[in-house]
């Protein structure tokens, strides 16, 4: 979002403030243990490209048995999750 300008981002922030105090969200907090476990899946796919981030939200899902994601980033396919987003050929 921070390549949108400022509305994009005052939205952006708008957006994620309203999440962080929604009853049906639940925002998982990063910690040192949980950044080295995404670091490790991410080392053990050195073949991909995935980000650091995915790996730790890939993490997160697998713990918590979601298979489903609110994407359209097709690495999170490659890692049999179910992307509900499809980009358009």
């Amino acid at each position: 979002m921070s390549g949108g300008g400022a509305l994009l981002r005052q939205k952006a922030v708008q957006t994620v403030r309203l999440l962080l105090t929604d009853a049906d969200v639940t925002v998982v907090e990063q910690s040192r243990e949980t950044f080295l476990r995404a670091l490790d899946r991410y080392a053990e796919r050195d073949d991909k490209k995935y980000s650091l981030t995915d790996c730790g939200g890939m993490n997160v899902m697998d713990a918590a048995g979601i298979r489903e994601v609110l994407t359209n980033d097709h690495h999170f396919e490659q890692e049999g999750f179910t992307v509900l987003i499809k980009k358009a050929t």
